[in-house]
C-alpha cells in the first residue's frame, strides 16, 4: 500500500494563529483549572487582564478568553480519539513504555483512581466547561462590546460547552455526569443520569442557536483556520446545528435530527471533508497533533481486524477508505497484540483533527431515515458514501433488517480514527459484543468509571 492523505484534510492543515502569545498565556492558566477549580480565580499579576473577567472585561480579554475555551477543549481531544478508538477496536497504541494502553483499555479493568486511562476524559472537558461558564458570566458585566457581540459570544461558549459535555457522556454513558457545575468554589454538583445529561446538551445547543441568531455579522474574536467557513455567528450556527443533529440521532430523535441537518452545512453527495476541525501546531508553546506519528515507526496502529472487515471494490481492491487511511509496515507487538497497519490520516504534527464533517452528516441523515423507516432515502445516502468515498458497488437490497449493518460498516470506515465513533456507535446499537476480542481475556468496556476523587 502507498501512504495517502485525503487532499482536503491535508489542505486544512495549518500552523494557525492560535499560537498567539495572549491566547497561549490564557490557555496555560486554563490548564491549571483542571487540577484546581479555584485556579482561574487567583489573580495572575503577570497577566492582569485575566482578572478583568471578574469585572468589566475589555474586548481583548474577551477575545483571549473565548479562544481559551477552544484551547481547553483541544487539550484532551486527540487523546480522546486515540483512547476511545482503542476501546472500540479502531486502533491500538503499542507503546512499550506504558503498557496500560493494553492492560487497562483492552484487558481492564479501568482504574477510576488514575487521572489517566480509567479516570480520563473527565477533568479536561470540565475545565473547558468551567471556562465557558466564566466567559458567559462575564458577558453579564461586559459594557465594552455591543449587545450583538455579547450574544455571539454566548452562542459560541454554549456550543463548546455542549461539545465538551458530549465527550464526557460519550465516555461515561450510563454512569452519568454532573451538569450544574457553575457553582461557587467548594460546592459540588450532583451526578445525574445519562438522559438528564443529554437533555442539558440539547438545551445548551438550542440556547446557543438563539444567541447566534442574534449575534450579528461577526464574532469579537478571530477563530483559527479549522473554523474557516464557520467563523461568523451565522456560519458557526450551521456547526451548532450539525452537533445538534448528532445529539438528536444519539437520542433516537430522528425527525428532530433531520430538521437540524437541514439547518446545518450538509451538502448532498459532495464536499465530504467540508467541516470544522481542531487545529494543532508546532510553534513554541502550541500543541502538536497528539495522535500524529511517523507511519514507519508508529506505536499507534490500525486495528488488524479492519483489513478483513473491508469490502472489495469492483476492481478487486479493498475499500478505498481503508487503503487511503492505513499503511502496511513492519509488525509491532505489545503484550500479544500485534498490528502491521499504521495510519496515514494525519500527515504531520500540524494536521487538524475533524470535529464534524459533511461525510458524517450524510451518515447521520441515513441513520435518521433508517430510524423513521424511510429505507430508500437512507439507501441513497449510504450508496453515495459507498461509491464516491469507498469506491464500492451500489447496493439495492437494503431493508429494515440489514440497513443498520450497512450503516455501521460505513461509519466505521468513513469516520475511522477521527472521533472514537465506532465504540459509541456499536454501544448505541447494542452491538458491543460484535467488536473483536483479539486475545483471550480481553474485554470491550462499555463505559468509563467516574473518577474516584
Amino acid at each position: 500500500m502507498t501512504p495517502y492523505l485525503r487532499p482536503s484534510i491535508s489542505a486544512a492543515r495549518s500552523t494557525t494563529h492560535m499560537a498567539a502569545r495572549s491566547f497561549l498565556t490564557l490557555a496555560l492558566l486554563l490548564l491549571l483549572t483542571g487540577c484546581s477549580e479555584d485556579a482561574l480565580f487567583v489573580p495572575d499579576f503577570n497577566n492582569p487582564s485575566l482578572e478583568d473577567l471578574q469585572g468589566d472585561p475589555s474586548p481583548s480579554t474577551i477575545a483571549s478568553a473565548a479562544i481559551g475555551v477552544l484551547f481547553t477543549t483541544r487539550i484532551d481531544f486527540g487523546d480522546y480519539v486515540r483512547d476511545v478508538g482503542i476501546i472500540g477496536r479502531e486502533n491500538y497504541d503499542l507503546d512499550g513504555s506504558d503498557p496500560r494502553f493494553v492492560t487497562e483499555l483492552i484487558v481492564g479493568p479501568l482504574d477510576a483512581g488514575s487521572r489517566a486511562f480509567g479516570g480520563d476524559h473527565f477533568y479536561e472537558p470540565y475545565a473547558a466547561i468551567r471556562n465557558a461558564n466564566v466567559l458567559l458570566d462575564a458577558m453579564d458585566r461586559a459594557t465594552q462590546i455591543t449587545d450583538a457581540q455579547k450574544e455571539a459570544v454566548r452562542g459560541y461558549a454554549k456550543t463548546l460547552a455542549a461539545l465538551n459535555l458530549l465527550l464526557v457522556i460519550n465516555t461515561h454513558d450510563v454512569n452519568g455526569a454532573p451538569i450544574d457545575v457553575n457553582l461557587p468554589i467548594g460546592e459540588l454538583a450532583p451526578i445525574v443520569g445519562k438522559d438528564a445529561v443529554f437533555d442539558r446538551i440539547a438545551t445548551l445547543l438550542e440556547e446557543a442557536r438563539g444567541h447566534l441568531q442574534a449575534g450579528g455579522d461577526a464574532f469579537p474574536f478571530t477563530l483559527p483556520s479549522g473554523f474557516d467557513g464557520f467563523d461568523t455567528p451565522g456560519t458557526f450556527l450551521s456547526f451548532n446545528r450539525a452537533l445538534a443533529a448528532r445529539v438528536a440521532v444519539y437520542r433516537g430523535n430522528f425527525a428532530e435530527a433531520l430538521t437540524a441537518l437541514n439547518e446545518s452545512f450538509l451538502v448532498a453527495c459532495a464536499d465530504f471533508d467540508r467541516g470544522v476541525y481542531m487545529n494543532y501546531g508546532t510553534a513554541s508553546g502550541d500543541l502538536p497533533n497528539p495522535i500524529f506519528e511517523d507511519p514507519a515507526t508508529s506505536d499507534i496502529r490500525a486495528h488488524p481486524s479492519l483489513e478483513a472487515l473491508a469490502q472489495t471494490q469492483p476492481g478487486g481492491e479493498l475499500d478505498r477508505r481503508f487503503l487511503e487511511k492505513t499503511f502496511e509496515t513492519a509488525p509491532k507487538t505489545q503484550q500479544d497484540h500485534t498490528s502491521d497497519l499504521t495510519f496515514t490520516i494525519y500527515e504531520t504534527a500540524e494536521s487538524p483533527i475533524p470535529i464534524i464533517r459533511n461525510e458524517e452528516l450524510l451518515l447521520l441523515r441515513a441513520e435518521a431515515n433508517i430510524g423513521l423507516g424511510n429505507i430508500p432515502a437512507a439507501q441513497e445516502d449510504l450508496n453515495c458514501i459507498r461509491t464516491q468515498v469507498g469506491g464500492l458497488a451500489t447496493r439495492t437490497d437494503l431493508t429494515s433488517s440489514n440497513a443498520v449493518d450497512e450503516l455501521l460498516y460505513n461509519r466505521t470506515f468513513s469516520l475511522l480514527f477521527e472521533g472514537g465513533h465506532r465504540w459509541v456507535d456499536y454501544r448505541r446499537q447494542g452491538r458491543l459484543e460484535d467488536l473483536p476480542i483479539d486475545v483471550p481475556g480481553d474485554v470491550v468496556h462499555d463505559r468509563y468509571p467516574i473518577p474516584r476523587d
